[in-house]
């Protein structure tokens, strides 16, 4: 009877070791495939590109001389980026156009606000000794995971009216090609054709 007790206890012992050695090989075929991602996309802000799921700019032409140009950028975008990466499209898309100046008339920055949390794992090992004719058993459970992280993705909307020649105006009347030249040279973008 003792031996068949010992054989009994030995048998949970290596249940419990298989089962923690399978959720670790589980663990990491799930952990490192979601750091390389997370590590992939670590300070990466929003590029000047056109609209995609990592953020980027789009415009909408309102009339022959008026565009309401957006950007958005991600999680890793500061508000300031996005603000010069719209003011950045809006000079461009003025210049495409054949015109020289622009006005904004409308601008508008918000920030969009989300939060992810990080999963919960629970991994828990244990131990059995045997004395005799009893057994004595203990575990520890660890708990990892479970932090919430707060992501902000600012947003920048101009409405602007373009110009051929330097309008006169109560406010600030943007000159595109400066404008352009400005931001790309800072943020290492191939200058537009004049």
């Amino acid at each position: 009877m003792a031996g068949r007790r010992i054989y009994d206890v030995f048998g949970v012992y290596f249940a419990l070791v298989i089962i923690y050695l399978l959720t670790e090989e589980a663990l990491l075929k799930t952990l490192v495939p979601l750091l390389t991602l997370i590590l992939s996309l670590a300070g990466c802000a929003t590029t000047y590109q056109p609209q995609s799921f990592s953020g980027g700019f789009s415009e909408t032409q309102l009339d022959k001389n008026v565009f309401r140009v957006s950007f958005k950028g991600n999680g890793y975008t500061q508000a300031e980026r996005a603000e010069e990466m719209a003011l950045l499209r809006s000079a461009e898309l003025t210049l495409k156009n054949g015109f020289k100046y622009f006005v904004i008339i409308d601008g508008r920055s918000r920030s969009d606000y989300g939060t992810y949390t990080t999963p919960t794992q629970a991994t828990t090992t244990g131990s059995a000794s045997v004395y005799g004719n009893t057994a004595y058993g203990n575990s520890t459970t660890t708990f990892t995971g479970g932090q919430t992280f707060l992501i902000t993705k600012p947003n920048t909307t101009n409405t602007i009216i373009c110009f051929a020649e330097k309008p006169q105006v109560n406010g600030l009347a943007y000159d595109a090609q400066f404008v352009f030249n400005s931001l790309a040279q800072k943020y290492g973008i191939a200058p537009a054709a004049k």
